[in-house]
């Protein structure tokens, strides 16, 4: 089951268990179990601490198994065979439950500690879903924590009745005390947060107080976080505000055009970022919405950036990085069955149409790739694309013609996702070139027509393209004196993870120059303060 050399570094990890543990498995039949008793026989000898024996409950998911801290009631449960992305859950899992510190800090272990309640948490994951991991890692964490807190991972591809029943069409799928709790990639911190009722308050009291900044970068993507080391080596205090720290990268499977990086994935790129921002003397201030856009009265001034909790944060210059999002088709049925067969991550949620028909919708790389991906899981799959021919680039759509299951469909303009007992069942498209509509029966959507810039919330404060960019000049200096731009929400052409990271770079740069020519003098920050 394990190669030799995943075997030599699992053992060494065994070594840190504190605490002896016990798996306890619950096999059928199947072949998938006979792969889990494989497994569990070969990391059961790699630590004293470590003992193995059979379910004999009937009330279990079959193939499945718990860890457990042995003599007490917290422990972890996955069913079945937490390989691929979810290795490193398991990993964690055996260590944590055997007592190994996890790398949170002080104040976020003792806010799970403090949770009243009883949870019981299930999670829905895809082997091949890079967000599905956050997640499951989360909530095992917590379960370690907190005794009143429970949580299984299930593998959506193994438990189909259970996922056709429960309606699951998209990972992670996150249930509490039997009851929908939440969708997609979640931290630690923002699952708490939804269980903490009062977390947010808490929160908004701290960041009323924060000193002003000289350096306040918005977004925490890849531009947000070379903005922010950059201003950082400069020796300024700097802070960085996020919604969602990584941004669109967290959803990111594959980048293999990363200079002197052959191949990463995005959340270990998010997390060697957080990693090096960390590094730095950086204020990050993460699941934190900006709304709102206050500029300074006179160059030099503070800015203020307000905040979806009522808290209001101070900077002489900000660097604004707030990326972008999927773009969306806008047609009927594509918000009401979203999650229910619509979806937008062919990587997370693919394997929950195994077998299935489904389209894609956009003709671009990202949408070719996508339904390359998907033919390989898939029964059949239908690619929309509006315009006349493909935009992909020449070695995608040979790839793409090669395959068997797949039907290329140009000068289709996608009019309405339809569906049946709350879950897609067709799309309706029509030809753009004699005007006729069609009918297109499936099961699930896949949008890849690319991305919408997040920067609804400075209409009106900054100027903004027709697009809703923000205009740079050379330096990323906005059409506000002291205020700069990043990434994806900018003019700056090509949207690519190393050009946003050099645009931000730019931005810090370009704002520090601009904190050296505007002072700010006692009578300005009297005149603010007032």
């Amino acid at each position: 089951m394990l190669d030799a050399s995943i075997k030599q570094q699992l053992k060494a990890y065994m070594e840190k268990l504190q605490q002896p543990i016990e798996l306890v498995a619950a096999y059928d039949d199947s072949d998938k179990s006979q792969e889990l008793k494989q497994l569990l026989d070969e990391i059961e000898p790699m630590s004293a601490k470590i003992s193995l024996r059979t379910e004999e409950s009937p009330d279990v998911r079959r193939p499945s198994f718990a860890i457990n801290r042995t003599g007490t009631d917290i422990g972890v449960r996955f069913a079945g065979i937490p390989m691929g992305h979810e290795f490193t859950s398991l990993v964690l899992a055996l260590l944590q439950v055997g007592g190994h510190p996890p790398k949170v800090s002080e104040a976020v272990i003792e806010q799970v500690k403090a949770l009243d309640g009883n949870f019981e948490f299930e999670t829905y994951f895809s082997l091949s879903c890079q967000n599905c991991p956050d997640v499951v890692q989360a909530l095992n964490l917590m379960s370690v924590l907190n005794p009143g807190i429970k949580h299984t991972a299930i593998d959506g591809a193994l438990f189909q009745d259970e996922v056709e029943q429960r309606e699951v069409m998209a990972v992670p799928s996150i249930y509490m005390n039997g009851k929908p709790f939440g969708q997609g990639r979640m931290t630690l911190e923002q699952i708490i947060a939804k269980v903490d009722t009062g977390a947010e308050a808490r929160e908004a009291e701290k960041l009323k107080h924060k000193d002003p900044f000289e350096v306040l970068v918005v977004g925490g993507g890849p531009a947000g976080s070379s903005a922010a080391i950059y201003a950082a080596r400069k020796g300024i205090s700097t802070g960085i505000v996020a919604e969602r720290f990584g941004g669109q990268v967290s959803d990111t499977m594959g980048i293999e055009n990363l200079i002197s990086v052959p191949y990463t994935e995005g959340p270990k790129l998010v997390a060697a970022m957080e990693q090096h921002v960390k590094e730095y003397n950086v204020d990050i201030m993460n699941l934190q919405r900006a709304e709102k856009l206050i500029p300074a009265a006179k160059p030099g001034q503070y800015h203020q950036i307000q905040l979806a909790n009522g808290a209001s944060l101070k900077s002489r210059t900000l660097v604004l990085s707030t990326g972008a999002r999927w773009r969306q088709l806008g047609v009927p049925g594509e918000e009401e069955f979203r999650n229910k067969g619509v979806a937008y991550c062919p990587h997370c949620d693919g394997p929950l149409f195994k077998g299935k028909r489904v389209a894609v919708v956009g003709g671009g790389n990202s949408g070719v790739e996508a339904a390359i991906d998907l033919a390989g899981i898939v029964g059949y799959v239908t690619l929309l694309e509006f315009a006349p021919e493909l935009k992909a680039d020449d070695v995608l759509q040979k790839k793409l013609r090669s395959l068997k299951n797949v039907e290329i469909l140009t000068s289709a303009q996608t009019t309405e996702v339809v569906g049946e007992n709350g879950k897609v069942s067709g799309m309706n498209y029509r030809d753009r070139n004699t005007g006729e509509e069609h009918h297109v029966a499936l099961e699930g959507v896949f949008i890849q027509i690319g991305l919408v810039p997040n920067t609804e919330w400075l209409k009106g404060d900054i100027e903004l393209s027709k697009h809703g960019e923000i205009i740079v000049d050379e330096r990323g200096e906005t059409s506000i004196p002291g205020v700069f731009a990043a990434g994806d929400a900018t003019t700056v052409p090509y949207k690519q993870i190393v050009i946003s990271m050099g645009e931000g770079s730019k931005a810090a740069l370009g704002a520090f120059d601009f904190l050296i020519r505007n002072t700010l003098d006692e009578s300005d920050e009297e005149e603010q303060a007032a």
